[in-house]
């Protein structure tokens, strides 16, 4: 993973998750999310449409279609639309922008033409289905941030980044009860929040747990609490090593009812109900089985990339 450069992130002000339910900045392999320098914004599954909204207000600049990994379940390009940032209408904080900001997004074939403005909230486009995505992703804006005088196509490079959200840990015990079922993960009853407010699984010694438990490389540890300079646990088991924010997972196997599974897949959300995801392509589990998730020592863990 890339060590950051020194010098303060980017605050992605309050209004530009008012869009979404969900939100990640560590659920992903790509290089593009080294140390939570981009953010995963995930559309609200009660919705209908396919319509992304924008993240932030600002003057488009340009889009490049870009060809994908080829995967039978996705479109076979992607886009990279540019946003140069009005910081004031986006509701960045006054004086933190320095020389203000472009918006670095894909995952959206736009209808947006260079030279419009966008707000808040005004539709970009449609979600791609890219093949950047693993099966069990769910649609989403990817959100990064660069300088004007910055190379703004390259993956790497975008400016490191925080969210305003403060995350409640939701305690879990590691198990639950099947209420969503995909060819490649089921999501659990618990643990569950009815609350509205931004929530994820809780670290044992506090935080709350984002990424790809342990099918990619790291994650993340967000919000208050937690030791920022050693061990992260879950469930009683040392899952990692944390340095700042960023979890670099140690080698084990996460196990769903004594079985060995992909993964679980952590992410905030403020949508009804919550609960964990377990990723497991080829699963035999059925809506209404009881899941208990454990782990044990692994000298060859999933690592997908």
């Amino acid at each position: 993973m890339i060590d950051d450069p020194g010098g303060a992130r980017v605050r992605l002000p309050e209004r530009a998750l008012s869009p979404f339910v969900r939100f990640s900045l560590y659920n992903s392999p790509y290089p593009a999310h080294d140390r939570g320098r981009a953010v995963d914004l995930y559309r609200d599954p009660d919705r209908d449409d396919d319509v992304a909204p924008s993240p932030v207000a600002g003057e488009v600049l340009d889009s490049h279609e870009r060809r994908v990994p080829r995967k039978e379940y996705a479109e076979a390009t992607d886009h990279i639309l540019l946003v140069d940032v009005d910081t004031g209408s986006s509701g960045f904080d006054a004086g933190t922008t320095g020389d203000g900001y472009v918006a670095r997004m894909l995952h959206v074939d736009p209808s947006v033409s260079p030279g419009e403005r966008v707000e808040v909230g005004d539709p970009l486009g449609r979600f791609v289905r890219s093949g950047f995505f693993a099966p069990w992703v769910d649609d989403h804006v990817h959100l990064g941030f660069r300088r004007r005088d910055q190379h703004l196509l390259r993956a790497g490079g975008s400016l490191p980044l925080s969210v305003p959200a403060d995350p409640r840990p939701l305690a879990w015990d590691g198990t639950g009860t099947v209420v969503e079922r995909g060819e490649t993960y089921v999501v659990l009853d618990s643990p569950r929040s009815d609350s509205g407010e931004w929530v994820g699984v809780a670290a044992d010694g506090g935080g709350v747990l984002d990424g790809g438990l342990a099918h990619y490389e790291g994650g993340g540890l967000l919000g208050e609490g937690g030791d920022r300079d050693g061990t992260v646990s879950l469930l009683g088991y040392e899952v990692g090593e944390v340095d700042e924010r960023t979890v670099e997972w140690g080698s084990f196997d996460v196990l769903a009812n004594g079985e060995r599974v992909t993964g679980i897949s952590l992410f905030c959300a403020r949508d009804p109900g919550f609960g964990a995801k377990v990723v497991h392509p080829g699963h035999g589990f059925e809506v209404g089985d009881r899941v208990e998730v454990g782990f044990r020592q692994s000298e060859e863990p999933i690592r997908l990339g």
